[in-house]
């Protein structure tokens, strides 16, 4: 497909320069498949300019769609409804998929048929007319922003009234105290505070903070058709949003940046707090503060206490939002650029960013966002007839299954039982009926989790050894029987823990309950729940005496929310997830942990809401995953399903793949997982290491299948003296387990290749000991001199002893059909774990159109064909099996500075 150049009539794809072929081809496929409806599968190798292909390749779809409708919308406001029956209008039937399809039943009269279609047509008329107001008022809005600095001064003057009243409000509280000399009240003892009146709030100001605005320009707007981007991390998505700034759609396109409150908040106060879970409670706490309204009836009834005055957020400001809305609509912007245009307007860029919403084309959001339905819900995503692309979507199985899973400790299943126990006894009396026994419930759902791994609820789980220990697996509904909880409606419970907001609730309350009682009736009760909270911290006995992080602290203190996950996980089908009981030697180490079987059940709502979606990446290779574990299982017909694969634009001499069979001795290689800590083989590797250190100028990164086989071959060659003669050639470096010191290892390793290049001396550069499936297989670039040879040392495969594993493939091979002559599904998702690690860190190299490197396999079983026939198409065409290291020496030879066609610098 990348050899011919697709053209589709009458459509052009503006681009920043000259494309390559494999780019036309790259976007006329887009185009089409967005036009068409269906789901694509598009591999395009790291170098080949896949951002930029995307990018314009949608938005000229999205642009022409867009052209298409206000024609299509111009003709029916025009001419009105259509008056032939028989030819509907495309935009009734687009925008009423459901409506067009029920039209007509069998034996339904024809007068009802045409009044129905006729009633229809005048409502898409009455909403069409309605959203063109909109429209233009948007744009005109944005037209402001673009041209003059109206809105901004505007902005600017509110902060401005708004910051003196705040001034002059405290200078009469000075006053009024200096002038009547009046003493400084006293400091209120723990606990008083309820007793102190709130700060009077004047209508208009409850007005605002409830949202109310009487302009229908702040009304919720209709959703436009736009294009969900998604990608893996947040400097991927800073990354696509910079392409877009440079593209030729950069000045025009309406782009929002969505990301955590731990990215977007601009709160100090609540961001200090450090842990995600922590920053969004505190937020939620503060705009529940801010939109709180009271009931009159209510109001008028005497109180014994008034609640505590709780703060609201000074940013969460509903004209500075929208406001600031516009300014995000107006203006390409990343996540950096948000913030700071957020924080000039002192109005919150997380609620800004959502508002922008509806009205955005184009809307960058990190897939953890958009696969998890509760996420995209709360953040006010709507897929219906959208678009979706998801980006470097090489993990998105994993990453799917992930998100859906969920583990508890003991600890967790003791510390929240005994927290809600100690809320239930202080505030029984007030609570409701209802309220009363759905905590009952819960309460006794987590006394059987304890009892189930074996351990007892009203025992200290650090110091509670279970009778028995070792790994044992269930379903869904024999977990629950074993549990004897199968008689409690969890879909109820998880209703109510969602709907009452229990958890934070529970969470303040653990948070307060040694600063609020005061009351000297109290204190034993307390005493006795703060040492059970102190001993569930191995090795701690007393308060720390340093100061330790408020988000590291106070995070074991919320336990209550990941067991909610975890009940929300069991009502998931019952084939299609596990529940994997964990015991060690103690009750607080031992865990119960939900592993969903299944990640198709979660895509398919995606799938079948949005109107197309996109799977992209640089390595997709195999793609039978996305297939047949997520398409198929989702319901995907085949013929929906369309592949686009494109060679790499590096020349064919630039890149040269080669499989060693055999060692220097004429030993085969075979790094098995029995054969691979021999120390002959260990010894081989390290031999054909210090000869391709020979060979190889600038950096070698070397792969190895685990951390563990990496620190047992180090330890080796240290011992055997092979890691010195390494040495004398290159300079060692090891990839860290910590992810916080990969960055100062690049960076040394840079530096070392950088000096050794200058130097010219004995020492030719740098060789970097990474792990297949660490921190420097994915997401990292070794270009140019960073990486001149990756050497992958045997074939990673997956433990296949894991229980997780072993379920997994049963699972495969119980719901997948086998094909002929292939290997069953159960073995070919090992098999794919393995290639899949395998190409994401052999594609470390190359990384623009005049890079060059080698690529050494150091296994036999890399020759077999379906072996091979898994690597990328742009590594599997030029792939060198040879039998013997010399060939494969001179062949290396070949791939060199003095040797290889100019180097350039990548094109910009």
């Amino acid at each position: 497909m990348a050899d011919r150049t697709q053209k589709i009539p009458g459509v052009q794809f503006p681009f920043p320069f000259t494309p390559y072929s494999i780019q036309k081809d790259f976007m006329a496929e887009l185009y089409q498949v967005l036009e068409a409806g269906k789901i694509g599968i598009f591999e395009s190798p790291t170098g080949t300019g896949k951002s930029l292909s995307l990018i314009c390749g949608a938005l000229s779809w999205l642009r022409d769609f867009e052209q298409k409708k206000r024609q299509e919308e111009a003709r029916l406001l025009e001419t009105g409804p259509s008056r032939d029956e028989k030819d509907p209008s495309p935009l009734l039937s687009a925008s009423c998929p459901e409506t067009a399809a029920a039209q007509g039943p069998a034996g339904e009269p024809d007068w009802v048929t045409q009044f129905v279609q006729k009633k229809e047509e005048r409502d898409l008329v009455d909403r069409l007319k309605e959203e063109q107001i909109r429209r233009r008022k948007r744009e005109e809005r944005l037209q402001r922003i673009h041209h003059n600095s109206q809105l901004k001064s505007a902005a600017k003057r509110l902060r401005q009234e708004e910051e003196e009243t705040e001034n002059l409000l405290r200078l009469s509280r000075e006053m009024l105290a200096a002038g009547t000399g009046a003493e400084q009240p006293e400091q209120l003892e723990s606990g008083e505070e309820e007793l102190v009146l709130a700060e009077y709030e004047s209508d208009e100001e409850r007005k605002t903070a409830r949202g109310v605005d009487e302009d229908e320009d702040d009304l919720e707007e209709e959703h436009v058709t736009k294009i969900y981007y998604c990608s893996r991390t947040h400097s991927q998505l800073s990354q696509f949003v910079h392409e877009v700034q440079k593209s030729p759609f950069g000045k025009d396109i309406r782009l929002v940046s969505l990301g955590s409150r731990q990215n977007l908040c601009i709160n100090e106060d609540v961001k200090s707090l450090g842990s995600a879970q922590l920053i969004n409670d505190r937020c939620m706490d503060m705009q529940r503060s801010k939109h709180e309204k009271r009931n009159e009836a209510e109001e008028e009834k005497p109180k014994r206490r008034r609640q505590e005055k709780r703060a609201s957020c000074p940013f969460y400001n509903h004209e500075q939002m929208h406001l600031l809305r516009d300014e995000i609509l107006a203006e390409v912007k990343d996540i950096e650029q948000l913030v700071a245009v957020g924080k000039e307007a002192r109005a919150c860029p997380y609620y800004g960013s959502r508002f922008a919403i509806p009205a955005a084309q184009l809307v960058v959001l990190p897939y953890q966002m958009l696969l998890h339905a509760a996420t995209r819900q709360a953040a006010g995503i709507r897929l219906q007839g959208q678009v979706v692309i998801i980006d470097e979507a090489h993990n998105l199985i994993d990453t799917i299954t992930a998100i859906h899973s969920a583990e508890v400790s003991g600890s967790q299943l003791c510390q929240a039982h005994s927290q809600l126990l100690q809320y239930m006894e202080r505030y029984g009396k007030r609570l409701k009926a209802k309220n009363l026994m759905y905590i009952k419930q819960i309460l006794y759902v987590l006394e059987k989790f304890v009892a189930v791994l074996g351990g007892n609820i009203k025992e200290n789980p650090s110091t509670q050894s279970l009778p028995q220990t070792g790994t044992e697996l269930k379903t869904i509904n024999d977990f629950l029987f074993q549990s004897q909880i199968d008689n409690i409606n969890l879909f109820k419970v998880q209703r109510y823990c969602e709907k009452s907001m229990i958890s934070r609730k529970l969470f303040g309350f653990t948070e307060r309950y040694g600063s609020v009682l005061s009351s000297s009736r109290e204190r034993p009760r307390l005493a006795g729940f703060q040492q059970f909270l102190q001993s569930l911290q191995p090795g701690v006995t007393e308060a720390p005496a340093a100061p330790v992080d408020e988000g590291q602290a106070r995070a074991p203190t919320s336990p209550l929310m990941h067991i909610e996950g975890f009940l929300a996980a069991l009502t998931t089908a019952n084939q299609d997830g596990r529940v994997i009981l964990s015991r060690q030697d103690n009750l607080s180490q031992s865990s119960l942990k939900f592993l969903l079987l299944n990640p198709a059940v979660h895509f398919a709502q995606v799938v079948k809401e949005c109107r197309a979606v996109v799977i992209a990446g640089g390595t997709l290779q195999p793609v039978s995953d996305f297939r047949e574990q997520l398409l198929a299982c989702a319901g995907v017909e085949a013929e929906r399903v369309v592949e686009f694969s494109c060679g790499h634009v590096i020349p064919p001499d630039n890149i040269l793949p080669i499989v060693l069979c055999n060692s220097i001795s004429g030993q085969p290689l075979e790094f098995t997982f029995q054969r691979r800590e021999l120390p002959q083989m260990m010894d081989e590797a390290g031999h054909i290491l210090c000869n391709l250190c020979k060979v190889v100028p600038g950096g070698m990164v070397c792969f190895f299948p685990s951390y563990e086989y990496q620190r047992r071959v180090h330890a080796h060659w240290e011992k055997s003296g092979l890691l010195g003669r390494l040495a004398t050639r290159k300079k060692i470096f090891q990839e860290p387990k910590s992810a916080n010191q990969v960055e100062q290892v690049l960076t040394e390793y840079s530096k070392c290749i950088e000096r050794c290049d200058q130097a010219k001396g004995r020492v030719t550069g740098a060789l970097l000991f990474s792990v297949v499936g660490g921190k420097m297989s994915e997401g990292i670039n070794f270009s140019d001199n960073l990486g001149r040879c990756v050497v992958m040392v045997g074939m990673p495969y997956p433990n296949v002893r894991s229980p997780e594993l072993q379920e997994k493939m049963a699972y495969l091979d119980q719901t997948l059909p086998r094909r002929p002559g292939k290997a069953p599904p159960g073995r070919a998702l090992v098999e794919n774990l393995c290639m899949k690690a395998v190409n994401q860190s052999i594609g470390r190299a190359i990384r623009h159109q005049r890079d060059f490197a080698s690529i050494v396999l150091l296994d036999q079983r890399y020759a077999q064909r379906p072996v091979l026939a898994k690597l990328p198409a742009w590594i599997r065409d030029r792939v060198e099996v040879t039998a013997s290291f010399g060939p494969a020496v001179a062949m290396l030879r070949k791939v060199s500075p003095t040797s290889s066609l100019p180097r350039e610098p990548p094109p910009p």
